[in-house]
């Protein structure tokens, strides 16, 4: 399979220096695939996205896209990406319609067929009722679709969302999902970056977590999650019971286990999955010790980065550098 982006150890300062953005940055996308960019708000998911879409150039370093460098010809990289950042690059003064017109005649299609994909795009992103509104009329929801749907005028090959659900509620979150779903079944390569973990979890192939401008890990969230010590077994048990159940878990898992005598819980880091669980209930049933709940937990993405970066997926805010749609 062919990458579809590829960098190799960017950096980017500013300004003057005193705030290193990327820090050898490196990263691939095959072709056809989703790569989830995970990381808090500073860590440079942002400037990775401007880099790539030839909105900055970087200090050092290379990068591709489509297997054109972005930096030595970024006017065909342009013709190739969508993009759809942070905030909604709609125009307010015009309705959903008339933006979407807009944007298909600065990507020079002709008036026809600027107004017959407006039509389609509209339809596609269920906004076709309220297409002759002004743009101040739409919920948060309503204009991150309509700005998704400008990064689509010209079926790109790849396309960049940088943080496309931030600012949803719930339901305009699961919204986007499915938006961001379909585009991928059609076959479009997508770099997301997100500060929700779930939404990572959900969405992407190939996750990539960074902070403060490196790559700290790669890999499915299945692998990353395994890099955290894989799953957890916990055990309720009958009061009295604890001190034979730890004994008992530790024996079968090889692993130190740890009791919560608040809640006559023991719970032990296991591999195997089901059949962990099938032993236990053996082993826990031949000792006689009755068991009230039982529970196989997988590590979360929440769990994975902060034992990855030390910290919490949210900080200190990221200084917002805003661009124009190219």
């Amino acid at each position: 399979m062919n990458l579809a982006i590829s960098a190799t150890d960017l950096v980017k300062t500013y300004p003057k220096g005193k705030v290193r953005a990327l820090d050898n940055l490196s990263l691939e996308v095959q072709e056809g695939t989703v790569l989830g960019v995970l990381g808090p708000n500073g860590a440079g998911k942002t400037t990775c996205v401007r880099v790539l879409s030839t909105l900055l150039k970087p200090d050092s370093g290379s990068a591709t896209v489509a297997g054109i460098d972005v930096i030595n010809h970024p006017d065909q990289v342009r013709k190739l990406i969508g993009l759809s950042g942070q905030y909604a690059a709609v125009d307010e003064s015009l309705t959903g319609w008339d933006n979407l017109v807009m944007f298909g005649r600065l990507y020079h299609l002709s008036n026809s067929q600027a107004k017959a994909r407006a039509t389609e795009l509209l339809e596609q992103f269920k906004l076709t009722d309220a297409a002759k509104r002004a743009i101040t009329t739409y919920s948060g929801g309503m204009r991150r679709r309509l700005d998704l749907a400008a990064a689509l005028i010209v079926r790109p090959k790849v396309l960049f969302l940088d943080e496309p659900t931030t600012g949803l509620d719930p339901r305009g979150r699961l919204d986007m999902w499915d938006v961001i779903k379909d585009l991928v079944a059609g076959g479009t390569t997508l770099l997301l970056t997100t500060q929700y973990l779930e939404e990572a979890d959900q969405l992407a192939d190939r996750i990539a977590v960074i902070d403060h401008g490196k790559v700290i890990a790669t890999g499915t969230a299945d692998e990353l999650k395994t890099q955290v010590g894989g799953e957890k077994l916990e055990v309720t048990v009958a009061p009295g019971s604890l001190a034979a159940a730890k004994a008992a878990l530790e024996l079968i898992s090889g692993n130190d286990a740890f009791v919560d005598e608040q809640f006559n819980r023991v719970a032990v880091a296991v591999s195997g999955g089901s059949s962990a669980l099938t032993d236990v209930v053996r082993a826990l049933d031949s000792r006689s010790i009755a068991i009230m709940d039982l529970a196989l937990k997988r590590p979360s993405l929440d769990d994975v980065f902060l034992a990855l970066t030390g910290h919490v997926a949210e900080t200190e805010p990221e200084v917002e550098v805003k661009g124009r749609r190219r």
